[in-house]
């Protein structure tokens, strides 16, 4: 038993002395700051500190826009580059592309909207839709409609198996409202697009009587009714 104990005891004492050099190790990581360079790894420790202080305290008084525009001149945007359709099949290549001097009163939008340049060599129809053949009322065909003239190349497919019909053309279906013509040509002259207007044929409605059968008809103009 006696044995045992000493054993058991000296197992603490050699706890008990290790246990301080931890304590030590541990009251010195915790005093120093996180991310500090240790002085002995780097002898220049303290100008390197008061290097990055006083870069933290520099205000920036440039404009980096400028910057790029000085140090990088290739990432600037080529505006006399021409335009390449071949790649496409069904672009069509504008006849010719705006850059803000052409004339009149109104600048063309395609100058600073960002929208493909195929958009200007497309043509659009502005007209007023019919009446339906149906006895449905008559408001769809009170406002002018523009949209876009199908292309020839539109590259128009349909699914063998389902039949679901698709188009390469990404202005197929668009259409834009207008309550008057003068709004939708105004519309298409700032955008810049090619336009022409389809008039609408107004029904003529002509009053019938019962007693025209008996009016007088030139010669040239007699009716011949025949009852068999």
């Amino acid at each position: 038993m006696s044995f045992l104990r000493s054993q058991s005891s000296l197992r603490l004492s050699r706890t008990c002395t290790q246990l301080p050099r931890s304590t030590r190790y541990l009251s010195q990581t915790s005093s120093r700051r996180l991310g500090e360079p240790d002085p002995k790894a780097i002898p220049d420790v303290e100008a390197m500190q008061m290097t990055e202080d006083q870069a933290s305290m520099v205000e920036v008084d440039h404009n980096p826009e400028a910057a790029v525009s000085k140090y990088h001149p290739d990432h600037q945007p080529d505006y006399t580059a021409t335009i390449d359709h071949g790649t496409s099949a069904y672009s069509p290549v504008p006849r010719r592309v705006m850059n803000g001097s052409e004339p009149g009163h109104v600048t063309p939008a395609a100058v600073v909207s960002g929208a493909p340049v195929d958009l200007q060599a497309r043509t659009v129809r502005i007209y007023k839709p019919v009446r339906p053949a149906t006895q449905s009322g008559t408001w769809g065909s009170h406002a002018w409609r523009m949209d876009w003239d199908v292309l020839g190349k539109g590259h128009r497919w349909e699914n063998p198996l389902m039949g679901w019909q698709s188009s390469g053309d990404f202005m197929q279906g668009t259409k834009v409202q207008f309550k008057t013509k003068e709004d939708a040509v105004a519309f298409a002259e700032k955008q810049g697009y090619e336009w022409y207007v389809q008039e609408p044929n107004e029904r003529r409605f002509v009053p019938k009587a019962y007693a025209n059968n008996f009016l007088h008809e030139p010669v040239d103009r007699l009716k011949h009714i025949k009852t068999k």
